[in-house]
């Protein structure tokens, strides 16, 4: 077994009480310090408080001790990452300063130490950081000066383990795409879940799909091409906590028969391609969670 104590710390220029007011809203649904959507949400079956399970990723946990506004303490379940703990702090430095402090400790097999060296411990060194950063928006209202440069080996993992699409049907509200393609001669729809913070507006999509736009509908962006041979069309369709990118074929002659018997080969994974790359992209440029939500009540904040 190997052992592992990782630490983290910043300086903040605003008091204690504005910083734990935004630790004390990690996990709810307007959390302002986690980083998502580029890394995954921490996510509680119930309201920040001991005995709430959950975690973020693979990584498992429960609370086990929770003083409000001042630190929280998750223990690891599950053994995905060892046995051990985290723990956030905020400790008072005069009215208008605090420290903020993340610990971790665990003891691991060998191999999985190696997996934290290699792998695990430059996506989570660049995460606290960027919790860091958004606790400092939140509180000062502003970007931080120096904020967080994501790692090349920390984006490596996060490109390896991003999301990847499943099949689903054609949503049936997909309702662009089936008045256009009512009777289609190729069909299908890829899925992926919508992590908290990305955009649901499925217009900000034409922007990171290479075909013309058809027509918009409220959670619909439908683009396509036509041709003498066939006609196709795509639809962006948004719900609540997915995303499905599904596709319609009408083929005209025989042409266009020989031609997607090649291409429908190459569809599915192009579309799966285009669908991940996408999602991974509008991830990384929506607004930092710290300015998303605005963070701490007026009154905790400096000069509040």
């Amino acid at each position: 077994m190997r052992a592992v104590r990782n630490v983290h710390e910043r300086i903040i220029p605003a008091s204690a009480d504005c910083v734990g007011a935004l630790l004390d809203r990690v996990s709810a649904p307007d959390d302002p310090i986690f980083p998502t959507p580029v890394w995954p949400a921490m996510v509680l079956d119930r309201p920040l408080g001991v005995g709430a399970d959950g975690g973020h990723g693979r990584v498992r946990y429960c609370v086990t001790a929770y003083v409000p506004g001042r630190s929280v303490r998750f223990d690891t379940t599950g053994g995905a990452m060892g046995q051990g703990y985290h723990r956030f702090d905020v400790e008072p430095l005069g009215t208008d300063r605090c420290r903020v402090v993340h610990v971790l400790e665990l003891t691991m097999p060998v191999r999985r130490f190696l997996q934290w060296k290699m792998a695990i411990q430059p996506v989570h060194d660049t995460m606290i950081e960027e919790v860091f950063d958004n606790i400092e928006r939140g509180a000062l209202g502003r970007p931080p000066h120096a904020p967080t440069r994501r790692r090349p080996r920390a984006l490596l993992v996060n490109w390896l383990f991003w999301a990847r699409p499943r099949a689903v049907p054609v949503p049936s509200h997909a309702r662009l795409l089936h008045e256009d393609v009512p009777r289609p001669d190729f069909a299908d729809a890829w899925c992926l879940p919508m992590p908290p913070g990305m955009s649901r507006d499925p217009g900000d999509w034409r922007h990171v799909l290479p075909f013309p736009v058809r027509g918009t509908a409220d959670r619909e962006l439908m683009t396509g091409k036509d041709a003498s041979h066939l006609e196709f069309r795509s639809s962006i369709v948004i719900e609540d906590d997915t995303v499905t990118l599904a596709t319609a074929v009408r083929l005209h002659n025989t042409r266009g028969r020989l031609y997607f018997a090649v291409a429908g080969l190459a569809h599915p994974y192009m579309a799966r391609l285009m669908l991940r790359r996408a999602h991974r992209r509008l991830a990384f440029i929506a607004r930092p969670a710290g300015e998303r939500n605005a963070g701490a009540p007026a009154d905790l904040r400096p000069g509040g």
